[in-house]
């Protein structure tokens, strides 16, 4: 149905965009349903939710938390890239320093960055330290993984055709490497953007106002004062719509700073080996 949707929005991204909002419609057809026949403490309707949502944009208090999550996602992020990116790359250029190291990132890489969180603050103390450490930890690792899988990818016979011409290795790592592995490491840097979101948001929920504010700290003080279920879902709502939109500002960063990768594969190609690197990655450090 929608295909024939397609010469009357004139491009294939109009159509995607009426194929989301028609999935948005219809799964809050199917709440608002669900509502009349489930007790409001238990699943409160959609319209009661979407109202709280439309009221929360206008509390200055629970945009105060928001700012506080962007904040700690923003500086947590910049650390993991800064360290993500050259560790990868460096790992990725040298297989035995891979191969001496990969006990160590193998034992470190499954444990669960939430079940860190009373030990971080014990060490550090609670607030944005905390938060930032751990997004730091459940965030480097989908960089990390990419970026030695984006080195991976790389065509041995452009390196080879470097190396003939007389070029060195850092040479072809900036010539040849970095362009070639700059989507996998683009994907490594959105997955771990929304690790980042989900960690802050958990630990906040986890120990309220004790770690200072945020939307995890907001759900968490709603639950146990009213416990207005609508009001939780509200903020869980805009912490989706604020996942979309982080996500939404690095695809446009990666076409602007990549724009071969696209102009190649298209808007949604994306490396067929990061989706077993990336899943692996997120499942170990977000759960």
């Amino acid at each position: 149905m929608f295909r024939d949707l397609k010469p009357l929005f004139g491009s294939a991204r109009a159509v995607r965009l009426a194929q989301g909002i028609a999935g948005i419609a219809g799964f809050f057809l199917v709440a608002e349903v669900l509502g009349f026949f489930i007790p409001q403490s238990v699943l409160p309707r959609a319209s009661s939710v979407l109202d709280q949502t439309v009221r929360l944009a206008g509390n200055t208090q629970f945009l105060s938390d928001v700012g506080a999550t962007l904040e700690a996602w923003a500086l947590g992020m910049l650390i993991t890239v800064l360290v993500g990116v050259p560790v990868g790359l460096f790992l990725g250029s040298l297989p035995g320093v891979r191969f001496a190291t990969r006990a160590v990132v193998e034992f470190l890489r499954p444990i669960p960055s939430v079940s860190l969180i009373l030990l971080v603050a014990l060490l550090l103390g609670s607030g944005l330290r905390m938060s930032v450490t751990l997004i730091v930890y459940g965030g480097i690792w989908p960089v990390l993984y990419n970026a030695i899988a984006g080195l991976d990818d790389v065509d041995p016979v452009a390196k080879e055709t470097m190396r003939a011409f007389g070029f060195g290795r850092l040479a072809v790592i900036r010539y040849v490497s970095l362009p070639s592995s700059a989507p996998f490491i683009a994907t490594g840097i959105r997955i771990a953007s929304s690790v980042a979101l989900i960690l802050d948001i958990g630990a906040g929920y986890l120990t309220g106002q004790i770690n200072g504010p945020g939307i995890g700290a907001f759900i968490s003080d709603v639950s146990s004062g009213s416990a207005d279920t609508s009001v939780i879902l509200a903020a869980t709502v805009w912490a989706g719509i604020l996942g979309v939109i982080l996500n939404s500002l690095l695809l446009i960063a990666e076409r602007r700073l990549i724009p071969w990768h696209h102009t190649r594969f298209g808007f949604a190609h994306e490396p067929a080996a990061v989706a077993s690197t990336a899943s692996t990655a997120v499942t170990a450090s977000a759960v």
